[in-house]
C-alpha cells in the first residue's frame, strides 16, 4: 500500500495497517481470505473487500487507521445548490426529526401489537379446530345413530 501523505506531511495510514493489507491482499490471492467473524461466509475475491478487511484489521491492532466515513459525510459533499434547497425544505418541517426516546418506545408498542396479533391468531385457530372437533363429533353421531 503506498504511503497517502497528506498535506501537512504526516502519514494518513500507518505503517502497520499497510503491513494487514497486504498481508490480507496475499492471503486473497492464495484463497484462504475469508468473510464474516467465524469465516464461514466463503473466501473473498474481491481486492477492495479485501483491502477493507486488512484496514478493519489493522483498527483492532491499534494501527493507525482513519474512522470509517459515516453516512452523515457523504451528505455533506452534496453542491451548494442542494444544500440551499435542502435548508429551504428544512425550515418547512422543523418537527422532521424523532427523537431516540419516542423511537424506542414505538418499537416497544409494535413489539406488544405483534404479540397481541400473534396471541389473538392462535386463539382463532383454536376456535376453528374445536369447531372443526365438534362438528366431527356431531356428524358422527348422525351417522351412529342412523345406522341403528
Amino acid at each position: 500500500m503506498a504511503a497517502t501523505k497528506r498535506s501537512s506531511g504526516g502519514r494518513k495510514y500507518g505503517k502497520a495497517a499497510g503491513k494487514s493489507v497486504k498481508n490480507a491482499m496475499h492471503r486473497r490471492k492464495r484463497g484462504t481470505l475469508k468473510r464474516g467473524k467465524a469465516g464461514h461466509g466463503g473466501t473473498v475475491t474481491s481486492r477492495k473487500q479485501a483491502i477493507a478487511i486488512g484496514l478493519s484489521e489493522a483498527r483492532e491492532k491499534g494501527a493507525k487507521v482513519p474512522r470509517k466515513r459515516s453516512t452523515k459525510r457523504a451528505s455533506t459533499k452534496r453542491s451548494t445548490a442542494k444544500k440551499s434547497s435542502s435548508k429551504r425544505s428544512s425550515a418547512k418541517r422543523s418537527t422532521g426529526k424523532r427523537s431516540t426516546a419516542k423511537r424506542s418506545t414505538a418499537r416497544k408498542s409494535t413489539a406488544r401489537k405483534s404479540t397481541a396479533r400473534k396471541s389473538t391468531a392462535r386463539k382463532s385457530t383454536a376456535r376453528k379446530s374445536s369447531a372443526r372437533k365438534s362438528s366431527a363429533r356431531k356428524s358422527s353421531a348422525r351417522k351412529s345413530s342412523s345406522g341403528r
